[in-house]
């Protein structure tokens, strides 16, 4: 509220969206007017399922306000994008990529833009939208208020807040180690070429309640998707090579309960606010720890409770120990009855046990007294220049 620029984290699910838009709203009530609309605050983010969600909150929350907003983004017509920005409009919500293009061929102006919002920071960087965010700035000339917000605060948040914003206030409400508070977790050990069917068996076992699967590739959620399709489970998948359309439909069929499972990738899934999903099922483990933590925020969303489920071959291991370490976790490693393992394991080094005085932080005495000998005998040689033959 007092114009200070802002680096914001907080876990999923708390709300990230309402901090930044009610705030947002009330600024602009004051300068808002009904003719000559002018755009005033840019919303940037990753996905278009993202771009949708912060566009309804913000129709939302100013349903009774003369404020008007429009999704610059890819997947639709530009032709009623370009429309809707000529009757007048306030807030622009976008994708990176459509909103260059329109700048490219000058269809928006920026010039009066005084709050630029930077949402799921962490995942533009990820996807190398970099470029695209410091040249479109650059069309914004005003003096203007920055914001970033994402769920964790990494490194390149830190580099990226350098560059862009002026004395941020930091504003941390959680760690991602809180992510787990609310949510059981659990891992099932598998052979590889088993995973989809214990997927599908855990599934089952659900009864009616609903799952979101998380899977590293695209190919590989399309071939799940099949095989789920095949035992009569009702799925549907998202990724990146799927058309705005048929993610929007996927989505929907699944926040209505009418499909059981949701087969993604993280990319596609970034944003998705799904309210009292029971469980997520990591069919892949992810490569790094941020991205865990954003898929464990899908379900827990809120304070209420949530499961997650990681599948585990026996190149995951040393992987997901590292997750625990970073997260604090202690997740117990089971084997489903009829599932036993069969890949061969990865050797363990068994840890050698302490001396009493190693444990104590002493040397051996023994050992003291060779150091000490090693250490005269070389002073006195150096001392001579003699060495013993």
């Amino acid at each position: 509220m007092k114009g200070a620029d802002i680096l914001g984290a907080s876990k999923s699910g708390t709300g990230k969206t309402a901090a930044y838009v009610l705030p947002l709203l009330n600024k602009l009530q004051k300068v808002v007017k009904s003719d000559g609309k002018v755009v005033r605050a840019l919303i940037i983010v990753p996905t278009i399922e993202l771009a949708d969600q912060v566009s309804r909150t913000i129709v939302s929350f100013s349903r009774y306000m003369d404020i008007q907003t429009v999704k610059v983004q890819g997947g639709s017509k530009k032709s009623e994008q370009l429309a809707r920005i000529k009757q007048g409009v306030d807030v622009v919500v976008a994708t990176p990529g459509r909103l260059q293009d329109f700048i490219n061929d000058k269809k928006i102006n920026l010039e009066h833009v005084n709050t630029v919002i930077l949402d799921e920071a962490d995942t533009m960087l990820e996807l190398g939208f970099l470029g695209e965010i410091k040249s479109i700035l650059k069309s914004c000339t005003q003096p203007k208020q920055m914001m970033c917000f994402s769920a964790t605060i990494s490194q390149n948040i830190k580099k990226l807040s350098k560059e862009f914003l002026r004395e941020p206030a930091i504003v941390e409400v959680s760690n991602r180690r809180d992510v787990v508070n609310v949510i059981k977790h659990r891992a099932y050990k598998v052979d590889k070429k088993r995973k989809a069917e214990l997927a599908a068996k855990l599934v089952k076992e659900m009864g009616e309640e609903q799952a979101l699967i998380f899977v590293n590739k695209k190919e590989t959620a399309d071939k799940l998707f099949e095989y789920f399709k095949a035992q009569g489970i009702w799925t549907t998948v998202i990724h990146g090579d799927i058309k705005r359309g048929g993610r929007a439909k996927a989505l929907t069929l699944f926040k209505s309960g009418k499909s059981q499972v949701l087969i993604a990738t993280d990319i596609a899934a970034r944003g998705i606010d799904i309210p009292l999903l029971p469980l997520v099922i990591n069919y892949d483990l992810p490569e790094e720890t941020d991205s865990f933590t954003h898929r464990v925020g899908r379900t827990g969303r809120a304070n209420h409770k949530g499961g997650v489920i990681t599948l585990l071959t026996i190149h995951d291991y040393n992987a997901f120990s590292t997750i625990e370490k970073h997260l604090k976790l202690n997740v117990k490693r089971e084997i489903m009855d009829g599932f036993e393992i069969t890949d061969k394991q990865p050797r363990q080094a068994r840890p050698r046990k302490k001396s009493l005085s190693e444990k104590k932080g002493k040397i051996d005495y023994d050992k003291r007294r060779r150091y000490t000998y090693a250490a005269q005998k070389k002073k006195k040689e150096g001392k001579t220049g003699l060495k013993k033959k």
